[in-house]
Protein backbone atom coordinates (compact mmCIF):
# COMPACT_ATOMS: atom_id res chain seq x y z
CA UNK A 1 0.00 0.00 0.00
CA UNK A 2 1.25 3.44 -0.70
CA UNK A 3 1.86 5.32 2.33
CA UNK A 4 -0.05 8.45 3.33
CA UNK A 5 -0.41 10.76 5.79
CA UNK A 6 -2.43 13.75 6.82
CA UNK A 7 -2.01 17.66 7.14
CA UNK A 8 -5.30 18.74 9.60
CA UNK A 9 -5.82 22.62 10.39
CA UNK A 10 -7.97 25.25 9.93
CA UNK A 11 -8.67 27.57 7.41
CA UNK A 12 -5.80 29.72 6.46
CA UNK A 13 -3.57 27.50 8.55
CA UNK A 14 -1.00 27.03 5.50
CA UNK A 15 -1.88 23.62 4.51
CA UNK A 16 -2.09 24.00 0.70
CA UNK A 17 1.42 25.92 1.17
CA UNK A 18 3.26 23.12 2.88
CA UNK A 19 1.97 20.74 0.98
CA UNK A 20 2.57 22.23 -2.75
CA UNK A 21 6.09 22.90 -1.28
CA UNK A 22 6.27 19.25 0.09
CA UNK A 23 5.19 18.44 -3.77
CA UNK A 24 8.01 20.38 -5.16
CA UNK A 25 10.47 19.40 -2.61
CA UNK A 26 10.06 15.03 -2.96
CA UNK A 27 10.10 15.84 -6.49
CA UNK A 28 13.06 17.74 -6.56
CA UNK A 29 14.12 14.29 -5.13
CA UNK A 30 12.77 11.99 -7.31
CA UNK A 31 9.77 11.21 -4.89
CA UNK A 32 6.51 10.81 -6.70
CA UNK A 33 3.82 12.14 -4.96
CA UNK A 34 -0.01 12.08 -5.03
CA UNK A 35 -2.00 14.50 -2.91
CA UNK A 36 -5.76 14.06 -1.74
CA UNK A 37 -7.98 16.94 -0.49
CA UNK A 38 -11.15 16.90 1.48
CA UNK A 39 -13.40 19.46 0.20
CA UNK A 40 -16.18 18.92 3.34
CA UNK A 41 -18.17 21.53 2.52
CA UNK A 42 -18.44 21.24 -1.19
CA UNK A 43 -16.98 24.21 -2.45
CA UNK A 44 -14.74 23.02 -5.74
CA UNK A 45 -16.44 23.86 -8.91
CA UNK A 46 -15.50 23.72 -11.94
CA UNK A 47 -15.20 26.86 -14.10
CA UNK A 48 -18.63 28.12 -14.33
CA UNK A 49 -20.30 27.95 -17.91
CA UNK A 50 -17.49 25.83 -18.74
CA UNK A 51 -18.77 22.21 -20.50
CA UNK A 52 -17.55 20.08 -18.12
CA UNK A 53 -19.58 21.92 -15.46
CA UNK A 54 -22.49 22.05 -17.65
CA UNK A 55 -22.73 18.43 -17.90
CA UNK A 56 -21.95 18.21 -14.05
CA UNK A 57 -24.95 20.93 -13.38
CA UNK A 58 -27.08 18.56 -15.97
CA UNK A 59 -26.85 15.81 -13.88
CA UNK A 60 -24.14 13.60 -15.77
CA UNK A 61 -22.54 11.24 -13.33
CA UNK A 62 -19.13 11.11 -14.43
CA UNK A 63 -17.70 13.98 -16.51
CA UNK A 64 -14.16 13.56 -17.71
CA UNK A 65 -11.52 16.27 -19.42
CA UNK A 66 -8.97 15.34 -21.32
CA UNK A 67 -5.63 17.47 -22.30
CA UNK A 68 -2.37 16.39 -23.84
CA UNK A 69 -1.13 16.50 -20.48
CA UNK A 70 -3.68 15.33 -18.33
CA UNK A 71 -7.06 14.11 -17.34
CA UNK A 72 -9.76 15.34 -14.41
CA UNK A 73 -12.89 12.75 -13.67
CA UNK A 74 -15.50 14.24 -11.93
CA UNK A 75 -17.98 11.26 -10.31
CA UNK A 76 -21.28 11.64 -8.36
CA UNK A 77 -20.42 9.56 -5.49
CA UNK A 78 -19.48 9.80 -1.83
CA UNK A 79 -15.74 8.85 -1.04
CA UNK A 80 -14.20 8.04 2.11
CA UNK A 81 -9.89 8.92 2.52
CA UNK A 82 -9.59 4.71 2.38
CA UNK A 83 -11.53 4.60 -1.06
CA UNK A 84 -9.43 7.47 -2.26
CA UNK A 85 -6.25 5.92 -1.07
CA UNK A 86 -7.31 2.39 -2.60
CA UNK A 87 -8.08 4.11 -6.13
CA UNK A 88 -4.36 5.69 -6.30
CA UNK A 89 -2.85 2.19 -5.48
CA UNK A 90 -2.40 1.61 -9.09
CA UNK A 91 -0.35 4.62 -9.65
CA UNK A 92 3.23 4.82 -9.63
CA UNK A 93 3.65 6.90 -6.80
CA UNK A 94 5.76 6.95 -3.68
CA UNK A 95 3.75 8.87 -1.46
CA UNK A 96 0.01 10.35 -0.90
CA UNK A 97 -0.20 13.94 1.56
CA UNK A 98 -3.98 14.08 2.29
CA UNK A 99 -5.07 17.95 3.17
CA UNK A 100 -8.37 17.78 5.49
CA UNK A 101 -10.03 14.68 6.68
CA UNK A 102 -9.41 15.94 10.28
CA UNK A 103 -11.63 13.59 12.01
CA UNK A 104 -10.07 10.05 10.19
CA UNK A 105 -7.80 7.90 12.31
CA UNK A 106 -4.27 8.21 9.97
CA UNK A 107 -1.29 10.07 11.03
CA UNK A 108 -1.90 13.67 10.81
CA UNK A 109 0.43 16.91 11.24
CA UNK A 110 -1.62 19.56 12.36
CA UNK A 111 -0.90 22.95 11.39
CA UNK A 112 -1.51 26.49 12.65
CA UNK A 113 -0.42 29.78 12.69
CA UNK A 114 -2.56 31.73 15.95
CA UNK A 115 -3.25 30.01 19.62
CA UNK A 116 -6.47 30.24 18.25
CA UNK A 117 -5.36 27.44 15.28
CA UNK A 118 -3.67 25.77 18.13
CA UNK A 119 -7.04 24.51 19.28
CA UNK A 120 -6.73 22.08 16.02
CA UNK A 121 -4.77 19.24 18.49
CA UNK A 122 -7.66 18.94 20.27
CA UNK A 123 -9.94 17.95 17.77
CA UNK A 124 -8.04 15.77 16.32
CA UNK A 125 -9.01 12.33 16.82
CA UNK A 126 -5.26 11.30 18.23
CA UNK A 127 -2.47 13.03 18.99
CA UNK A 128 -0.45 14.56 15.91
CA UNK A 129 2.86 13.12 14.57
CA UNK A 130 4.08 16.35 14.28
CA UNK A 131 3.02 20.20 14.53
CA UNK A 132 4.20 22.37 12.14
CA UNK A 133 3.45 26.32 13.71
CA UNK A 134 5.38 29.21 14.02
CA UNK A 135 8.86 28.34 16.75
CA UNK A 136 7.60 31.84 19.22
CA UNK A 137 4.07 29.58 19.82
CA UNK A 138 5.70 27.58 22.37
CA UNK A 139 3.06 26.71 24.82
CA UNK A 140 0.19 25.57 22.26
CA UNK A 141 1.09 21.78 21.72
CA UNK A 142 2.95 18.80 23.75
CA UNK A 143 6.53 18.63 24.68
CA UNK A 144 6.87 14.90 23.12
CA UNK A 145 5.32 16.29 19.68
CA UNK A 146 7.99 16.70 17.17
CA UNK A 147 7.49 20.51 15.95
CA UNK A 148 8.65 22.48 12.71
CA UNK A 149 8.61 25.84 11.68
CA UNK A 150 6.88 26.02 8.39
CA UNK A 151 9.69 27.57 6.23
CA UNK A 152 11.74 24.19 7.43
CA UNK A 153 10.36 22.55 4.61
CA UNK A 154 13.62 20.25 3.96
CA UNK A 155 13.21 19.12 7.67
CA UNK A 156 9.36 18.04 7.73
CA UNK A 157 9.71 16.32 4.49
CA UNK A 158 12.41 13.99 6.13
CA UNK A 159 10.70 13.98 8.99
CA UNK A 160 7.62 12.42 7.10
CA UNK A 161 9.75 9.91 5.52
CA UNK A 162 11.62 8.28 8.48
CA UNK A 163 8.03 8.41 9.82
CA UNK A 164 6.79 6.30 7.51
CA UNK A 165 9.87 4.11 7.06
CA UNK A 166 9.38 3.42 10.86
CA UNK A 167 5.98 2.83 10.81
CA UNK A 168 6.35 0.26 7.73
CA UNK A 169 8.82 -1.59 9.57
CA UNK A 170 6.61 -2.05 12.94
CA UNK A 171 3.95 -3.34 10.26
CA UNK A 172 6.04 -6.14 8.87
CA UNK A 173 6.70 -4.55 5.63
Amino acid sequence: MIPFIGFAGFSDSGKTTLISRLVKYYQNQGIRVGVIKHDAHGHYKEAAGSDSSQYIHAGASAAVVVSPESYIVYRREPHTLEQMVEKLQSEALDLILVEGFKQGKHDQIALFRSEEQANIINQLPREPVAVVAPMELTGCCPDFVPRFAPDDIASIAEFILLHIKFNAREDGC
